[in-house]
């Protein structure tokens, strides 16, 4: 048994990362177990999709052009639209000093390349499940 948000709607994933194939990976993954995926590519496009399309959790990663994921989280979490989504750091940057401005900064959960989808997956239904338990929006 499988449980479902009260609302049924698909819960909306926004994945951040300027290596499009890293993206497309995350995306056919989440799109698999039922999430709609938004992309961006950099974290200046992360800022905005964030404000427009108001995804329930966003993958982000740290490297990128224009604006890396480190300075889109901070934004992220002081702009009292955006701060209460919950962020997934997925990043190649895993010394313990990054892993700890990541937390720092307001992430939830880090992740380091390389990855296994599944446990990516994992991660993303943990982060889900804790909210719904939080707000008893679930239901069997």
């Amino acid at each position: 048994m499988t449980m479902q948000p009260s609302t049924g709607q698909k819960k909306r994933v926004l994945v951040v990362d300027d290596e499009r194939h890293i993206v497309r990976l995350v995306q056919v993954n989440l799109e698999r177990q039922g999430y709609e995926v938004l992309t961006a590519y950099d974290g200046v496009e992360c800022l905005e999709k964030a404000k427009s399309e108001k995804p329930d959790l966003i993958v982000l990663d740290v490297m990128m052009p224009r604006m890396d994921g480190f300075e889109a989280l901070q934004r992220l979490k002081t702009d009292p639209e955006t701060s209460h989504i919950p962020v997934i750091m997925l990043t190649a940057r895993a010394q313990d000093r990054d892993v700890l401005q990541g937390y720092q900064y307001g992430a939830d959960l880090y992740l380091t390349k390389p990855f296994s989808p599944l446990e990516l997956i994992s991660l993303v239904k943990r982060v889900f499940e804790s909210q719904e338990e939080e707000t008893g929006t679930y239901r069997l």
